[in-house]
């Protein structure tokens, strides 16, 4: 059995407001526009979750809704306080309960970048894969029954995507 994980970093967030929570900033048009991007991708890739866990940041729930404008509207949906700021060790935590076949999780770095690195055998060539900048968006499949039997290193990277490669 195959068990696919999308791993997307949220969209590029607005700073205009110095005052504001962390938790509460927006995204900003360039944000928008690569959610957006993002969401098309996935949609014309075939790349469709069964469940999606996201951060209850207002960035990471903004990236979600413009993203899924492009998928399927089927897919179990779970906003969880434990995805803001999470690590990669809490990430991979989180997804060892899940019992679908393709999960996305839509959170923030260093832990999304984390993540992904640490999943996969193998690094792509792609510049911007270290980095893991917003929007960075990783599929990522495993040979593997369940979620709580992935271990680090065990995921073949299937494709890897950035904002700048669509927009």
């Amino acid at each position: 059995m195959t068990l696919r994980l999308i791993l997307i970093r949220h969209a590029k967030s607005s700073w205009d407001d110095p005052l504001l929570d962390d938790h509460d900033r927006t995204l900003d048009e360039r944000g928008r526009i690569s959610a957006d991007a993002i969401g098309k991708w996935l949609s014309d890739k075939h790349y469709l979750p069964d469940a999606m866990l996201c951060s209850t940041a207002r960035r990471t729930v903004e990236t979600w809704k413009i993203l899924s404008s492009h998928l399927e509207d089927d897919a179990i949906i779970e906003i969880s306080s434990a995805l803001y700021l999470a690590s990669a060790h809490q990430m991979l935590n989180l997804l060892s309960k899940r019992r679908e076949t393709t999960v996305l999780m839509l959170g923030h770095n260093p832990g999304t970048g984390s993540l992904a690195a640490g999943l996969v055998s193998r690094r792509p060539a792609h510049a911007q894969f270290d980095k893991y900048p917003t929007a960075a968006t990783s599929i990522i499949d495993f040979n593997v029954s369940s979620w709580n039997a992935v271990i680090p290193g065990s995921g073949e990277l299937v494709d890897f995507v950035v904002p700048r490669d669509l927009v």
